[in-house]
């Protein structure tokens, strides 16, 4: 947790014990965002990594979103929560280190994959030309962690356990002046110059996807095209909204407690701090909601995944989520075209071949055959 990045100050240092209502309502909303942030997040992998027709250029980016969405929810929340609950860590100061340092790195490697989201969007609209290397995407994976975790390092280092009165708090042991200038320097990286980045960025694709006069003058192909690549604009924007939002009142939080650490004295900051930690922390549960949403290939993914039993119940839901009746033939490429198709088992059971994706058809690292595919490679 950056939380307790004060040298002697924070909530932890005004200990009010609290209500026994008020720690079941929290560990309550703390259970429901791990258990879905986790499980979520692990099923957005296996549904990119386990069909190959999920494995394109923005859904490994995706993926490496979900694992630094799963990471944080299950080696930081977990833990920092029970502290901010009854104000006493229990689980010894290396752990103290560590659990900083996967808060500050998983945030990092989070917007870091946004932006390489959003110039990934940027290159495939803008220059469509412009080759796509899967080795250029595991490259910027790779530095995206290297960037990561150099940031979080001080975590290490200043990272220590103290003992207060009855209780162990957990924090980073060094000067008012580099509390205020870390914590400005994760606000700065971490969040300002990120948003400026990706609203230029979108704005741009944007303009190009809605504000282009050309749009009229393509052809079915070209059109459905473009409306793929909205799909995936608009999908991310939503994404990036819902971060920027989740984690706001975070960041101001640590600035405000830098300039005016008194602030932390007040008697209800305790419980202000687990609602602003608990919404920043939240935000790694919304990403797959947003997917299985706003992304028909993800929420069948998801349906296959968690509604195998009981499957009639399960068709319902796909017969909902269908396009229409009647089976849709939607163009990938000049050469191709692929229809949804729906085939029933005498289990209920219905297996889907659809094409939408999160990604547009130029963008996937794999040269896919032509010809009819299973429902097994489009879920």
């Amino acid at each position: 947790m950056e939380g307790n990045n004060s040298t002697k100050a924070g909530p932890s240092e005004m200990f009010i014990p609290m209500p026994v209502w008020q720690q079941i309502l929290f560990i309550t909303m703390y259970v429901v965002m791990i258990v879905v942030a986790a499980g979520g997040n692990l099923a957005v992998i296996w549904i990119v990594m386990a069909h190959k027709r999920m494995r394109t250029f923005t859904n490994y980016f995706l993926v490496n979103l979900a694992v630094a969405d799963t990471l944080i929810s299950l080696f930081n929340t977990a833990f920092v929560s029970t502290f901010l609950i009854y104000q006493d860590w229990w689980y010894g100061e290396i752990y103290c280190k560590f659990s900083n340092f996967i808060n500050v790195s998983t945030l990092a490697a989070s917007v870091l994959t946004f932006m390489s989201i959003a110039i990934d969007r940027y290159l495939a609209i803008i220059h469509p030309l412009r080759p796509r290397l899967t080795v250029r995407v595991v490259l910027a994976i790779v530095v995206i962690w290297q960037v990561s975790i150099v940031l979080a390092i001080p975590n290490l280092i200043y990272g220590k356990t103290e003992k207060y009165h009855d209780r162990v708090i957990c924090l980073l042991d060094w000067s008012q002046e580099l509390d205020f200038g870390y914590n400005l320097l994760i606000l700065i990286v971490t969040y300002v110059l990120p948003l400026v980045t990706l609203t230029v960025t979108y704005a741009r694709v944007g303009f190009e996807l809605w504000g282009s006069r050309a749009i009229g003058e393509n052809t079915p192909v070209q059109y459905e095209r473009i409306r793929s690549k909205r799909r995936v604009v608009k999908m991310m924007i939503v994404v990036v909204v819902t971060f920027a939002v989740c984690w706001l009142p975070y960041h101001l939080y640590f600035v405000l407690a830098a300039t005016k650490p008194e602030i932390n004295n007040w008697k209800h900051m305790q419980n202000v701090y687990n609602v602003i930690y608990w919404m920043a922390m939240s935000n790694s549960m919304y990403n797959p909601i947003i997917y299985c949403w706003m992304n028909s290939r993800f929420r069948h993914g998801f349906v296959k995944l968690f509604c195998c039993c009981p499957c009639r119940l399960c068709a319902k839901f796909k017969d909902r989520s269908k396009p229409g009746r009647l089976p849709v033939t939607l163009f990938r490429n000049s050469s191709n075209t692929y229809a949804l198709t729906d085939k029933h088992h005498g289990n209920g059971c219905s297996q889907y071949t659809t094409t939408e994706s999160v990604d547009d058809a130029s963008s996937s690292p794999v040269n896919h055959k032509k010809g009819r595919r299973t429902s097994a490679e489009y879920l």
